[in-house]
């Protein structure tokens, strides 16, 4: 099935915004060489279409007909001159302005179109070493845990093969020893400590079987830090500083539930409708409607690839709101982050860890782009920058909505 190349860029003389901050960070790089740096965005459509329902999509879809120009072609145009550097995700990376560009096309009337891929070429004129090149490509251009560079004259390796099987994959467990146990937990990045393992080992020696591959991602999934909280359940030795030579031991069972959990349940307050319980908290408002509101924490991932860390946690925290009582409405998004300082040296980097300022940027996009998207707005929030936050960011996303008062609790 054929594949449409189509390149969009600024028309000539149109400020390429996105390029002008790429030479900016260059610059902050300590490369001063590159005189001009442009931003090309790529598409690639499969399908069986005419030329004139690709000018179509084109024109009415996914140009800005003021300020860009569209072209299509089966190679990176890379002009005299300039050395071009062309981003990808990775094959199984979500794109997420595929399904979107899907609907847009079949709402033109345009059914043809099997496939949507995008890519970033960005376009770098100047006395540029191979080293240098290499050093903005990995620093600025791109991260390899999601996207890679595509080789010219290679064809991107997204699209889907009809020739695909299914291969049942059965993991032995119940003649595992211990040992192997947390082999197969860190082979299959799930992450789960002797004990889990030998907890799923017991459950299934009870069902007579092995589990499949799928069956134990899905446990490590539901056990994760990050669906079940471990940290804030588990047990913590804490050594409190009261003095140059006072301290005192403490043991804290379950932190959640002995702190915010422990306060709140003894206040009790007459305003709280609903809290610990439901995907939200609910307090009183008025007579007609009560609030509800959700914060959580997407810190490592927006660390890792911060637009995805940062949307799918702002997603997350409004599919919450929905899921309150008889469903809430989202009406207002907020949200606190905390970075490493923006001058933060390149140098004084730790190995593998983003600069806060890469972060920054894709931390706001991807809250900002979740919420335009959904039309939920984004009213307040605050931002604090220190070094501690080098390794880890803190990221968290928030959103407030209204449910009737008769709405708050769910009824079977």
């Amino acid at each position: 099935m054929p594949v449409w190349r189509v390149e969009i860029k600024e028309k000539s003389g149109a400020f390429d915004a996105i390029g002008a901050g790429i030479k900016k960070d260059i610059q902050d790089l300590g490369i001063l060489s590159v005189d001009e740096v442009y931003f090309v965005q790529v598409y690639y459509l499969e399908g069986e279409i005419k030329e004139g329902e690709l000018g179509k999509i084109c024109s009415q879809l996914l140009v800005d007909n003021i300020t860009q120009t569209f072209s299509w072609d089966g190679q990176a145009k890379v002009p005299a001159g300039f050395k071009g550097i062309e981003v990808a995700y990775n094959p199984g990376v979500m794109d997420p302005v595929e399904e979107s560009v899907l609907k847009g096309v079949k709402d033109l009337g345009i059914n043809g179109i099997r496939s949507v891929r995008t890519a970033k070429l960005y376009l770098l004129k100047g006395d540029i070493s191979q080293e240098q090149l290499n050093k903005i490509t990995e620093k600025l251009l791109y991260n390899r845990l999601i996207q890679h560079i595509v080789l010219p004259k290679k064809s991107l390796p997204h699209y889907r093969e009809d020739n695909s099987s299914f291969r049942l994959v059965t993991l032995d467990i119940l003649g595992a020893g211990e040992k192997k146990l947390l082999q197969i937990s860190s082979q299959g990045q799930l992450f789960l400590s002797l004990d889990e393992m030998l907890r799923i080992k017991s459950y299934f020696r009870k069902l007579g079987r092995n589990p499949t591959d799928c069956e134990l991602e899905t446990i490590a999934q539901t056990w994760s830090e990050h669906c079940m909280h471990k940290t804030f359940r588990g047990r913590i030795d804490y050594t409190e500083i009261l003095g140059p030579q006072r301290k005192r031991q403490l043991k804290i069972n379950n932190l959640l539930k002995s702190t915010i959990m422990k306060v709140t349940t003894q206040l009790n307050k007459p305003w709280c409708v609903s809290v610990f319980h439901d995907n939200s908290g609910i307090i009183r408002f008025d007579q007609r409607y009560n609030v509800c509101f959700k914060v959580e924490t997407h810190n490592h991932p927006s660390a890792l690839e911060p637009f995805g860390g940062a949307n799918t946690g702002v997603g997350g925290v409004i599919r919450d709101i929905l899921g309150t009582g008889m469903a809430a409405k989202p009406i207002f998004n907020t949200d606190i982050f905390c970075f490493a300082p923006l001058d933060y040296p390149f140098s004084r980097l730790p190995k593998g860890v983003l600069h806060p300022k890469r972060i920054m940027k894709g931390v706001v996009s991807g809250v900002r782009d979740y919420g335009n998207k959904v039309g939920i707005p984004t009213v307040n929030g605050a931002v604090l920058f220190h070094p501690g936050f080098i390794g880890n960011p803190l990221v968290y996303c928030g959103t407030a909505g209204i449910i009737p008062r008769n709405r708050c609790f769910k009824k079977v």
